[in-house]
């Protein structure tokens, strides 16, 4: 259930502005139209509550959430497979990484109750949740298959 519309509202990951980007341009390495930063950096991005809401439910394109700790161990052994995930699912799929302990309200809110998680949103809504460390290409296909 993608919900992608032409065109796409992406979110900037440093001023946290909304981009319009035509469908057909987001592999062309689009930046912001206000602080002429890069929208993908090829890498999951570190977000708070707030940059998490615009996001997820501002942004047109799907979120791969992963709630983590720093104290996990399997949540520390996922994090180089979900960033090689971020490489290959951007620009088509934003990531996001949300350490529980530093913003727990997001853990309240979806009922995070092991880590780490990892869900899914399109159209600002959970469309598939998944606990458990996960291989690289384990986490690509299982995104690509739930939007």
């Amino acid at each position: 259930m993608t919900v992608q519309t032409d065109p796409a509202m992406i979110p900037c990951p440093t001023c946290g502005a909304l981009n319009r980007v035509p469908l057909t341009r987001l592999g062309a390495g689009p930046s912001c139209g206000k602080c002429k930063a890069p929208l993908f950096a090829g890498r999951p991005l570190d977000v708070g509550a707030e940059a998490f809401d615009r996001h997820v439910l501002k942004g047109s394109l799907p979120v791969l959430v992963d709630f983590w700790a720093e104290w996990c161990g399997p949540c520390k052994a996922m994090a180089p497979a979900f960033a090689q995930a971020a490489r290959e699912l951007e620009p088509q799929m934003r990531l996001l990484k949300v350490e529980t302990d530093r913003v727990p309200e997001l853990s309240r809110r979806y009922g995070i109750q092991s880590i780490p998680t990892m869900i899914l949103f399109s159209g600002g809504r959970e469309v598939a949740r998944q606990s458990g460390a996960m291989p690289a290409q384990s986490i690509v296909g299982w995104a690509k298959g739930k939007v």
